[in-house]
């Protein structure tokens, strides 16, 4: 005699509502084709520099919105609440870095750019984020939110990227503060990349370039599966943590990094 066993979907499922802040870049332009290919509903935020450089996909609903302004996130999110009623899940992957200065010579003005983004951001969104993934729990549903750090939020090996470091270790303590107050209604887990082959390597997706130093060839040298890693292959982990296949994982962060960094 056998017994049946059936799999979770390691996607979400179809029809779900799925805001990504930060849709127009290199990892979110991967994450909004496969999620519209899955047959999510999807919602863009993104800077509007971004956003006439990269539009998302026809029948995405997008929204102009610098993360780092209190107001522009509330009035973003009143429009999604107007549009939606609810969110089931949330990716934040909206973040940058400045030219590589170190700390002693950064200006206060540049360091509170990048912290303003990168973490101040996180929480502003979160914040908003929050009565959304709420209705959704109130309907019956099982949300769940990701945020995105980075490998340089546990390690440091380069100079000059001192607030960028900070914020993503604030991220990485964000996301465990949100998946103990969110709890038992919504997951909240995170994502860390290590070095991704996306515009961000040049400061951002519409933002102007600047100039890393960093010798890639050497630095491929170091990561044991010896490549940059892909756009699409942060979407696939971004993907199945929002997914039913996830359901008992949360205030949990996913190093995604071709083994640069492994966390003990």
């Amino acid at each position: 005699m056998t017994t049946e066993f059936t799999l979770p979907s390691f996607t979400p499922v179809a029809g779900q509502r799925l805001l990504v802040i930060g849709g127009c870049g290199g990892m979110g332009r991967a994450l909004v084709q496969a999620a519209v290919a899955l047959g999510l509903r999807v919602a863009v935020l993104d800077i509007a520099r971004s956003i006439a450089q990269f539009p998302p996909p026809a029948g995405v609903l997008t929204i102009a919105c610098n993360v780092s302004q209190e107001d522009a996130v509330q009035a973003a999110f009143a429009q999604i609440a107007a549009e939606w009623g609810a969110i089931d899940a949330l990716v934040n992957l909206a973040g940058y870095t400045g030219e590589r200065v170190r700390v002693e010579d950064m200006s206060t003005q540049e360091w509170d750019d990048i912290v303003n983004t990168d973490l101040r951001g996180m929480f502003l969104v979160a914040r908003a984020g929050a009565p959304l993934l709420r209705a959704s729990a109130a309907a019956g549903h099982a949300p769940a939110a990701v945020l995105v750090s980075s490998t340089f939020g546990v390690r440091v090996p380069h100079v000059g990227y001192g607030p960028y470091a900070a914020s993503k270790a604030g991220v990485i303590n964000l996301i465990r503060a949100l998946a103990t107050e969110w709890s038992p209604e919504i997951r909240v887990n995170g994502v860390a990349p290590g070095v991704i082959d996306t515009a961000f390597l040049k400061g951002g997706t519409g933002r102007d370039t600047k100039q890393t130093g960093l010798d890639m060839a050497r630095f491929v040298q170091g990561v044991p599966l010896q490549r940059l890693g892909q756009p699409a292959e942060i979407a696939h982990t971004l993907l199945f943590l929002l997914s039913p296949a996830a359901s008992y994982i949360t205030g949990q962060t996913v190093h995604v990094n071709g083994g640069s960094h492994m966390a003990g």
